[in-house]
């Protein structure tokens, strides 16, 4: 395993036992890890982002400190991923299969299943020339699922 993914790991937990909220010293994580506190950095920086659903506060000097406060849960965590990996063209049928699945892991409602499929139909997108829709379902798809998530 790589140092970055042990201090990530770490981290994790602490969050995980702290209620989604960890205060930690950046010194105290190198030397546990016997690493220099910029390696401590760049995990934060590339791992507990906004984006990824954290939220960083920072303060320097002797008695400094970072904070790292959880704002998403693992649910809206899954759908700002899923919303991510959406490829540029999305079928109707393939939407339909995408929303099926996130409603059967309870990662959306049926009433949040079937607006999403309704706004992504081909009868919503009627006046879209059809070799348009798949971009644009996408698109509405995405859109859609970043704004349940958040």
């Amino acid at each position: 395993m790589k140092m970055s993914d042990m201090i990530a790991d770490f981290i994790a937990e602490m969050l995980s036992e702290g209620g989604g909220i960890a205060e930690l010293q950046r010194r105290q994580i190198a030397d546990r890890f016997s690493c220099v506190p910029s390696q401590v950095n760049y995990v934060i920086d590339t791992r507990f982002t906004p984006e990824n659903g954290y939220w960083v506060e920072s303060r320097r000097g002797g008695g400094g400190f970072i904070r790292i406060v959880r704002v998403m849960d693992d649910k809206q965590r899954a759908l700002v991923d899923a919303a991510r990996g959406l490829g540029g063209r999305l079928s109707q049928n393939n939407a339909a299969k995408l929303v099926r699945a996130f409603v059967s892991a309870e990662l959306l409602t049926a009433r949040e299943g079937s607006l999403l499929l309704s706004a992504c139909s081909d009868g919503a997108l009627a006046e879209i020339p059809a070799e348009y829709r798949d971009t644009i379902r996408a698109s509405i798809m995405r859109c859609g699922i970043l704004g349940i998530a958040t």
